[in-house]
């Protein structure tokens, strides 16, 4: 069983570690945006890491008690689509497995109507932007499914709530290799990072730019972020196209386009990655 102490260390690096990468329309150490800063994200990654990393605690519990700790700490909600990835996987950094992807199938198969309960009280607690109402298991009213089966009906429009019916494959078959191959070119966990992100970006409509923004400018990004995809692919030395990506940055935060979701992967992606580093099973997450 790997120390409380150590899941929560590798929940905060994580954090850190994606706001190092110049991430266009998303807050980063290069540029504020939205309204919030890097130190903000910083504090908040502080604050929600204890309560996400409570020993032998529910997952909706574990969300619940981060969301409200950073409400506490910053007033508002930056952080919740990392809490709602971040938290099984704490959990499942307590189990035994001979991969830790089985130990994160084994976590979300327990899922109960509790924890759905929970999980709905923290996102109408941090009240992200877009959020409406839905006919089937909305967050408004009380729980009557697990939050698995919850979590599966809203993964067409959702890609953090995709992630509990797949068994988080976005994060291990696209993210993790995507990372590995950029740290093996570069060295450098920054434009790991930055990969990482512009992978996700580049390969489906980002959830929260679709909810603010719609399909139409959700895709227009996803067009633009290929383009990088590629330059990034064949750059032998990454940080010359700083200035395109910066350039990009400026132009998504004039028009208030925000990627949240695909950077709320990356993290749980360099999440995943750092556990590797503490973790047996981890090591092999494949």
């Amino acid at each position: 069983m790997t120390p409380t102490g150590a899941i929560a260390d590798a929940f905060a690096a994580a954090c850190r570690d994606e706001l190092d990468a110049p991430k266009p329309g998303n807050v980063h150490v290069f540029a504020p945006g939205h309204g919030m800063t890097a130190a903000q994200f910083t504090a908040s990654a502080d604050a929600a890491s204890g309560p996400l990393c409570v020993p032998h605690r529910r997952v909706g519990e574990r969300i619940l008690g981060a969301v409200e700790a950073t409400c506490a700490a910053i007033g508002i909600n930056t952080n919740l689509g990392i809490i709602l990835l971040c938290a099984p996987l704490a959990a499942a950094a307590e189990l035994e497995a001979p991969l830790f992807r089985d130990a994160v199938a084994r976590v979300l198969d327990g899922l109960d109507i509790g924890d759905a309960d929970r999980a709905f009280a923290a996102i109408v607690r941090a009240a992200p932007a877009g959020l409406g109402r839905v006919d089937h298991d909305d967050v408004h009213a009380p729980a009557k499914v697990t939050l698995q089966y919850a979590m599966a009906e809203a993964a067409h429009r959702d890609r953090v709530a995709r992630q509990y019916a797949t068994v988080f494959a976005d994060v291990f078959d696209l993210g993790l290799p995507r990372y590995d191959a950029a740290l093996t070119r570069w060295s450098d966990p920054k434009w790991g990072a930055l990969a990482v992100y512009i992978a996700f970006l580049a390969t489906a409509a980002d959830s929260h730019v679709v909810r603010k923004h719609g399909a139409a400018v959700a895709d227009d990004v996803c067009r633009t972020a290929l383009k990088f995809d590629a330059a990034l692919q064949s750059a032998t030395h990454p940080a010359q196209l700083l200035p395109e990506l910066l350039a990009w940055d400026a132009a998504l935060k004039a028009q208030n386009v925000n990627p949240g979701t695909s950077a709320d992967l990356t993290v749980a992606t360099l999440f995943v990655r750092r556990l590797g580093a503490i973790l047996p099973s981890a090591r092999n997450s494949g």
